[in-house]
């Protein structure tokens, strides 16, 4: 019994927009990254700009990750997440009802 598997190797970084969003309590944050890297935050930050949360902190491996944030202990509204390394940032809004 062989399974195959299409695997396409990931060439950029890549941060994908929250699912479900907006969301009540818990949403999916799933991001890319074609290398090694020493250093890799997801941050979560409130729309003054004051840090919330880091969901990943931390030296990761190239690939593919999924992260789910569960928002059941802050307050309704924007949200902002930041996907950051030494060559790569990126930032996405998400709505919190």
């Amino acid at each position: 019994h062989i399974v195959e598997l299409d695997f396409e190797p990931i060439t950029t970084y890549v941060l994908e927009q929250n699912y479900p969003n907006p969301f009540n309590p818990n949403t999916k944050i799933e991001f890319s990254i074609p290398e090694d890297a020493s250093n890799v935050r997801l941050t979560i930050f409130n729309a003054l700009g004051q840090k919330v949360e880091d969901l990943v902190n931390s030296k990761l491996e190239a690939g593919k990750y999924s992260y789910v944030w569960n928002a059941s202990d802050v307050s309704t509204g924007l949200y902002i997440f930041e996907l950051r390394t030494d060559k790569f940032v990126s930032v996405k809004k998400m709505m919190l009802l």
